[in-house]
């Protein structure tokens, strides 16, 4: 049964968009084109993706930045005829192509902040590609209303912050109406890149939560394209982001993303832990790069904080209106030691935790009043979805008035609070003559506030007024430990804002300071900031993702799933599925065979409860191991009391159990022992260590077995078990140094078991076994699903090179799933593996076997 919000995906992905209503067909861009311009339905089975050897339209690379908004401001003409557009300045995509190569084309896809008529659309479309490469996605005013204002701002927005709807005032419930626009608006985006994309040649970054599900409409359409997302909000814990009613949908969409970007790694880190917990993926580092492996595709996780223009700040700074304002600034707070806000107005830049801390800072050090002023900028909300922004307002009018109330005298008051939108050029001047800006966010994405004044500080060399350039440069900075630019900014005072006295102390110690500590710690943040600027940023995003796709064209991929639980699949070219039709031919010519099953997760389902093979499995089994001219063993890690009562009725199968300690042979009652020693007095020195993690570990236990000890945590916490799991190998391998043991672990595992005891081993023995009684294998199946059976594989893939096996032996490795392994073929489940066992039956059945070839 599909989920409501699959089936409502369906009526969405095919057009169907029965709140917002339909758009109207436009005409299509004056541009070569490599596909349509409409998305096929995303559900419909008979969508194709675009091959990758298709003739590229463009010889060189292109970067196709996607977000919510174009980098662009927008007015309409005096005489009401037209529009207006210019660049906005200020914006931070359209300073990502400072550092992409200069040959590299840049195209712009998103929406504009005006609502065009519909008449006008086509023709502004066609001026703003024009004129500055951009593609507008124009989405009609009330799906904007349910897209932005509404599941962006309501719902996505406040919970990556932290906030949930413990109410209908409280946020808001989740509205399935919302989610329905979001994924429509998401829908419109992708036609639009889809009109102007060339798969082979571009490059698609994907910005912020309002496009989070974009990846899986082009993911859908192109299985090779190059695809990054950068999130510039914070990514909350697992907890907080898993009462999301769409959080599987969200979260698989990002994962056909090529590269996700995050400020933090404490974000990525949140990011990687729903993807454990949810899907039971874990992510492995190597040479420093993070990369989770899903289905064959590695996805990179990038952690970078974004920078500031440099250059755009600087002549911000140089202009002459800007001196004239500094100095007036300067006239206005002069004998004052200034510091400074500035922030949005939302709920969690919480403003008023910062009029509180001032408040308490000329309480406890009464002879900063009358010299201690706060300049709190507070810049209007963005959108219609702002919280409880009454409430704020109404709370910060209050404290404002009290606090000059009662600390405030003629010439002087302690707070001068501007509810004004400012431009860059007003908010350079007061940066300029700031002693020490205060960030007190309780949550916020990166705030690049801080970055600016420390830029604003050191001025620039052969300015006249503002800062004198002979001057020591000095700044100060108290922010918020819950602000994305915190980590990077070393040389700050760190403050919990919730903790007012603790900020009010820290104020306190920031204009209290030496300044030849204040010199110290702003050049430590000058030489970042200067260096760690937007291009720095959108260069090393470019050159992760360029490793990161770097095995696109080499891979053969196929997308499986419908809905958002569509994804892509990419396997080594050599790798491929078992073909049943190629294995029954190879099989029915053959005259010795060697079978080699593993149990759990191959004959028998992984969580299966009923650990018995049913009926069908001990016919197959029977039927195989009955044939002369075959050797089946099932080979396993589970005890030999175990299998050999689940695996009565077979007695002419043979068995290797504990990973191939115990052996007993085809229709054989004893058990041989493949060790050399029966001395297993390491149990006594590893029992111990493991029973003090399962004391600590709830849901984990141990499994005693006669020749190896098994720790096992699928009950446990997903995090909290294969940390304790990381920490017991180190453990384990310190105590067991000089004994005679291997210690490995395995899925929601660790084991400690005798050296001589591998899997590989037993398919060498039975090998050679066959070989020295002069019927050598000239078939051979092996099938297994976990980190185990990769010794047998790889024992296979060496046997005909130590002449084990022959030449012209047809060799069948197969692992269960769809994943990296040494075997070359794959089965994707139990069900695979159980019909293709019937096929082997069938033709051991049928009259046309290998003796009958023979006579």
């Amino acid at each position: 049964m599909q989920s409501r919000s699959y089936t409502n995906l369906l009526e969405l992905a095919s057009g169907n968009f029965p709140v917002m209503g339909r758009e109207r067909e436009r005409r299509k861009m004056p541009r070569v084109m490599t596909v349509p311009g409409s998305i096929t339905e995303l559900d419909d089975d008979q969508a194709s993706s675009v091959a990758s050897d298709n003739p590229s339209s463009l010889a060189m690379d292109r970067m196709i930045i996607v977000a919510n908004q174009l980098p662009l401001k927008s007015k309409r003409r005096v005489d009401n005829k037209g529009w207006s557009f210019s660049w906005d300045e200020e914006s931070l995509l359209l300073r990502i192509k400072d550092g992409l190569p200069d040959e590299m084309e840049v195209l712009y896809v998103g929406s504009l902040n005006v609502d065009v008529d519909p008449i006008e659309q086509d023709d502004v479309a066609q001026v703003l590609l024009d004129r500055f490469g951009c593609v507008a996605t124009f989405l009609p005013p009330n799906l904007i209303e349910k897209f932005y204002d509404g599941f962006c701002k309501k719902q996505l927005w406040p919970l990556f912050h932290y906030m949930l709807p413990f109410s209908v005032d409280h946020g808001g419930r989740f509205d399935r109406s919302m989610w329905e626009a979001y994924v429509a608006a998401n829908k419109l985006f992708s036609q639009k890149v889809i009109e102007v994309i060339n798969p082979e040649d571009d490059f698609v970054w994907i910005h912020d939560y309002h496009l989070m599900v974009l990846p899986t409409f082009l993911r859908r359409r192109f299985n090779r394209l190059r695809m990054g997302f950068f999130l510039h909000s914070p990514f909350p814990s697992s907890e907080i982001y898993r009462t999301l009613p769409v959080r599987e949908e969200i979260l698989k969409a990002l994962l056909n993303s090529d590269l996700i970007g995050f400020h933090t790694f404490d974000y990525a880190r949140h990011f990687l832990s729903c993807c454990s917990r949810m899907f039971g993926l874990e992510y492995q580092s190597k040479r420093g790069y993070i990369g989770l492996d899903y289905f064959g595709r590695t996805v990179g996780i990038k952690i970078m904080p974004v920078g500031i223009h440099m250059g755009q700040i600087e002549s911000v700074m140089k202009l002459a209106d800007k001196e004239w304002r500094v100095g007036e600034l300067k006239q206005q707070f002069e004998g004052k030691t200034v510091f400074l806000g500035v922030d949005d107005m939302d709920v969690f830049k919480a403003i008023n935790l910062k009029l509180l801390a001032m408040e308490q800072l000329l309480k406890t050090h009464p002879s900063w009043q009358g010299r201690a002023v706060l300049v709190q900028i507070a810049n209007p909300a963005r959108g219609k979805g702002g919280i409880y922004l009454d409430e704020i307002q109404a709370e910060i009018d209050e404290s404002c008035k009290r606090i000059n109330e009662q600390f405030g005298k003629p010439g002087y008051q302690p707070i001068v609070y501007i509810d004004s939108p400012l431009g860059i050029n007003e908010r350079v001047a007061y940066y300029s003559i700031a002693e020490c800006v205060v960030v007190t966010a309780v949550r916020d994405g990166l705030n690049l506030t801080p970055y600016e004044y420390i830029v604003c500080r050191e001025g620039i060399s052969g300015s006249e007024t503002g800062l004198d350039s002979n001057e020591p440069k000095k700044s100060m900075l108290v922010v918020s430990e819950f602000i994305g630019c915190s980590p990077s900014l070393s040389g700050a005072i760190r403050v919990n804002p919730w903790n007012v006295e603790a900020t009010a102390e820290a104020m306190n110690e920031a204009i209290s300071m030496s300044e030849a500590e204040k010199q110290l710690r702003h050049e430590k943040h000058y030489r970042y900031v200067s260096t760690h600027n937007v291009g720095y940023w959108s260069k090393s995003f470019l050159q992760d993702m360029e490793r990161t796709c770097a095995d696109h064209f080499r891979k053969r991929c196929w997308g499986i799933g419908l809905g958002f639980g569509f994804r892509v699949v990419s396997l080594d070219p050599n790798f491929r599925k078992l073909s049943i039709d190629e294995i029954v031919s190879a099989y029915i010519k053959a005259k010795n065979r060697a079978i080699l099953l593993d149990y759990d997760g191959t004959v028998m389902p992984q969580n299966s409860i009923i650990k018995t093979p049913s009926r069908q499995v001990i016919s197959l089994l029977n039927t195989l191991s009955g044939d002369q001219n075959n050797k089946v063993f099932i080979v396993s890690g589970r005890g030999r009391e175990s299998l050999s009562k689940a695996l009565s009725p077979c007695k002419k199968l043979g068995i290797a159990a504990e990973h191939g300690y115990f052996m007993r042979w085809p229709g054989d009652v004893e058990w041989e022992t493949c060790g050399h020693s029966n001395d297993f007095g390491w149990m006594q020195m590893a029992e111990p260590v493991m029973k003090l993690y399962t004391e600590a570990t709830d849901g984990s236990s141990i499994e005693t077995k006669e020749s190896a000890l098994v720790w096992q945590y699928r009950d446990a916490d997903p995090g909290f078990g294969f940390a304790q799991a990381k920490e017991m190998l180190d453990h384990l391998e310190s105590v067991l140094a000089n004994e005679p043991v291997a210690v490995k672990s395995g899925q929601y595992i660790v084991e400690v078991k005798p050296q001589e005891a591998s899997k590989g081993l037993v398919a060498e023995k039975i090998f050679t076994s066959m070989a020295e009684s002069g019927k050598q294998a000239d078939f051979v199946l092996c099938i297994g699903d976990d980190r185990s059976d990769e010794d047998m594989f790889e024992i296979i893939g060496n046997a005909i090179s130590r002449n084990m096996l022959s030449v012209n032996t047809n060799v069948f490795a197969c692992t269960v799933g769809q994943k990296p392994s040494k075997a070359k073929y794959y089965l994707d489940d139990t069900n695979e593996v159980i019909l293709m066992l019937e096929n082997l039956a069938e033709a051991t059945d049928s009259p046309v076997t290998s003796e009958d070839e023979s006579e």
